[in-house]
């Protein structure tokens, strides 16, 4: 698919991804989502390590700053400094999302919710080129001055993400600037920008999540997840 194939080369090409194995992130993690349960400050200097291949990441700082959380589909984990494992959570599932008036209070639900996150968003749009995962483009979108190329995605029940379908958007360079999802009942428009390259890979470094009206377009205010990535290398 030509808009696809365009956004894969803009942020790398697939053949330099597919060369690689690991990433690492200096990045912040902020929003009401985390504010409302008292983590404002809690994740404004995070480290995140991850395989580009199958969706782990583990998290140093994340958990009051002398914890580590792990991440995998299969398992969610928190230990201390030295690798001892104090919590676990086996077979986690997104209902925890749907059921709960504060679902990211728990630890455990916090490690899972950014975990799957930060894969998603790095990993997207090599993502999309999965042979599970189907798109299909669908008709540009003005956003203010500006035209978007769309795709729309829809995952397999083995890929962990917001939600089944979404539907992604790409600029004039052919770099993802939004992506619709659905979070916590809301539908959610993820914006992303100032992209850099990073070891010949293309990274949006600003992430915000804002809630969007029926007519598809964004509410300002609050900004439901804010992320910034500060430094990245991929090995």
């Amino acid at each position: 698919m030509a808009l696809l194939d365009d956004a894969i080369e803009a942020s790398g090409g697939l053949a330099r991804w597919n060369r690689l194995q690991r990433f690492t992130l200096h990045l912040s993690i902020k929003g009401t989502l985390f504010s409302r349960v008292g983590r404002a400050r809690q994740f404004n200097d995070l480290i995140a390590e991850g395989s580009t291949r199958t969706q782990s990441v583990s998290f140093s700082g994340l958990t009051r700053g002398e914890k580590i959380g792990a991440y995998q589909p299969d398992s969610v984990t928190i230990e201390n400094q030295d690798g001892k494992v104090l919590r676990t959570w086996l077979n986690p599932s997104l209902d925890f999302l749907n059921h709960r008036h504060d679902p990211l209070a728990d630890d455990l639900h916090l490690v899972f919710f950014c975990g799957f996150s930060i894969w998603n968003y790095l990993t997207t749009p090599f993502l999309l080129a999965h042979p599970d995962v189907t798109v299909e483009e669908l008709s540009p979108w003005k956003e203010k001055d500006q035209t978007w190329r769309r795709l729309r995605a829809v995952f397999p029940p083995d890929i962990v993400t917001f939600s089944p379908e979404q539907i992604f958007y790409f600029d004039e360079n052919s770099l993802q600037r939004r992506a619709d999802t659905d979070l916590l009942g809301t539908r959610v428009a993820h914006y992303s920008g100032a992209h850099q390259a990073f070891d010949d890979i293309v990274v949006p470094t600003l992430r915000r999540s804002l809630a969007l009206r029926p007519d598809g377009t964004a509410i300002v205010k609050p900004i439901l997840l804010d992320v910034e990535v500060f430094d990245a290398t991929f090995e």
